[in-house]
């Protein structure tokens, strides 16, 4: 999967765009500190010279959360493990270190994270300060995983924090956007490595809707996809086992991660792009191309998936009461409009937590996401989904497209005042604002 791109030549400004290539920005600078000590000389020339700094990882956010005209850091320079305390279940890595080599450097030492979402291309800092999550009945998103970080603040100071230590820093900085400081480093809490049993089964819409509390109460992860244009899902049920590995075999794999998952799915897509008409049919064909499978190996081979073909994503966190019900309505929305949609709508669930600005934040949660192919017009479907998660108290992912705004913001989050009360206390004078948290958090 590719990665966001910054270039530089000579009498040319710099540009930065995102994955997806929905954002854009040209930022006066581009640096790329070598050891913490020297970004935190960056941060205090930036701010001396009025200019705002804003880190980016991979460019996996669909927002414009690390849109900088000032200086744009990429942490890639401060990557790998620092420490592992195997008494303590700790792991501390560097903030740039991109998940993919985490996850293998945990299970070379035989370790793993407890969860993790499905794409593992990001940085470690960039996933947890947006809130990047897979699903889970009782284990959350991975910034509920961190045990301890450190943050590089607008004078350029470092601070430490964990439950013990700033412990009202901790409770923010977890999930940040990026307002509250530079992350230098973060410890996760990590695990003996264990097995996972996969278990994917196509199900028909009506039975996941009507048996999905009873899924979410018998695994540990549970999450389906829904295809529209359809009464079609496919489910997939995650489940610890005591082993050996038996991962699909390399046909198979082929078959459902390469040409179905992506080739095909890419081809499908193109298809749909050029001629949308054909999308409902193709959805048919599509929604029925997969077939169940069981297989089971490590957690990061069973979470995380290659994902080439490129989109657009808004996703939504409800209150999981009200998941079906919103799911119900964008599937009667899709069916009375003349939206034509290529990609299965995702739905996902993730336990209460204690982080002031998750998604999760104080409440039991279910995810839908809607994603569109890139390249084609998303406004009309993405403003209709939002219609109907907001009537049900959504609150959007921070890196995934939305059109919220504070004001709304406030009203979701019950401890919204008290992250923008440590913003005005840690960055007074916006050193790491920029116009996305102007919109999501005032000024």
């Amino acid at each position: 999967m590719g990665t966001a791109t910054a270039r530089k030549s000579s009498g040319e400004p710099t540009a930065w765009r995102n994955w997806a290539g929905n954002i854009t920005a040209t930022p006066a600078r581009v640096v790329t500190p070598a050891s913490v000590g020297e970004l935190q000389e960056v941060v205090r020339r930036a701010a001396a010279q009025g200019l705002r700094v804003k880190a980016v990882g991979t460019g996996h956010s669909f927002t414009a959360a690390a849109a900088t005209d000032g200086v744009l850091v990429r942490p890639q320079a401060l990557a790998g493990i620092r420490e592992v305390d195997r008494a303590a279940g700790t792991v501390t890595v560097a903030a740039g270190t991109v998940l993919k080599d985490l996850n293998r450097a945990l299970a070379a030492r035989g370790l793993s994270l407890t969860n993790m979402g499905d794409i593992m291309e990001q940085t470690v800092s960039g996933a947890t300060s947006t809130g990047t999550h897979g699903t889970g009945r009782d284990s959350a998103s991975i910034a509920a995983q961190i045990r301890g970080l450190e943050l590089v603040t607008a004078d350029g100071r470092l601070l430490t924090c964990s439950e013990k230590e700033n412990p009202e820093v901790f409770a923010a900085a977890r999930l940040g956007i990026g307002a509250l400081g530079v992350v230098t480093a973060i410890t996760l809490a990590v695990e003996p490595l264990f097995f996972l049993t996969a278990r994917e089964e196509p199900m028909a819409f009506d039975r996941v809707a009507a048996e999905f509390d009873e899924h979410v109460a018998e695994n540990e992860h549970f999450e389906f996809y829904w295809f529209p244009h359809t009464g079609n899902c496919n489910t997939k049920r995650n489940n610890r086992s005591q082993g050996p590995a038996a991962p699909p075999g390399p046909f198979s794999a082929w078959v459902e991660d390469e040409l179905l998952s992506n080739g095909l799915f890419q081809a499908a897509n193109s298809l749909g792009r050029a001629v949308p008409a054909a999308i409902p049919s193709i959805a048919r064909v599509a929604s029925r191309a997969l077939s169940a499978r069981t297989y089971t190996d490590i957690p990061y081979k069973v979470f995380t998936s290659p994902r080439r073909v490129r989109f657009v994503e808004m996703e939504y966190a409800l209150p999981r009461e009200r998941v079906v019900e919103a799911l119900r309505e964008l599937k009667a929305a899709v069916e009375r409009s003349g939206l034509r949609i290529s990609f299965p709508v995702e739905v996902r669930t993730a336990p209460a937590d204690d982080i002031t600005l998750s998604t999760a934040s104080g409440r039991e949660t279910a995810y839908i996401a809607v994603h569109m192919y890139r390249g084609t017009p998303y406004q009309a479907y993405f403003t209709a989904a939002e219609r109907i998660f907001t009537a049900h108290g959504g609150r959007p992912h921070w890196g995934k497209v939305h059109t919220r705004d504070a004001e709304y913001l406030a009203g979701v989050y019950p401890r919204f005042g008290e992250f923008t009360g440590l913003r005005d206390r840690l960055d007074p004078d916006r050193v790491f604002g920029n116009d996305y948290l102007r919109r999501v958090l005032g000024d």
